[in-house]
């Protein structure tokens, strides 16, 4: 878990590219004609791109932060927001 979680710290270009798998999932679902709700989707992918932005700011303040207890918060709230927007999703 680690390593996936690693994989985006001090990457905003991997974390919006997250973001836009999250949109392009809400257009998908969004056209298609699985009756399924796919306005929830866009959360996390909203979230992705603040918490991109935040990324970019942390880097460029603070380059030698190796310390992060904001991920402490950000990591458990895009999960949160990821879990329950797909059981938004496919909740009938």
């Amino acid at each position: 878990m680690a390593e996936f979680l690693g994989f985006f710290v001090q990457h905003p270009a991997r974390i919006l590219a997250l973001g836009s798998i999250f949109v392009l999932a809400w257009l998908v679902l969004r056209s298609g004609s699985l009756g399924v709700r796919a306005n929830p989707l866009l959360w996390p992918a909203a979230y992705c791109l603040v918490f991109a932005g935040w990324e970019w700011l942390v880097m460029t303040a603070t380059p030698e932060a190796n310390i992060r207890v904001d991920l402490l918060l950000i990591w458990p709230l895009l999960l949160l927001l990821t879990v329950g927007s797909l059981w938004r999703i496919w909740r009938r």
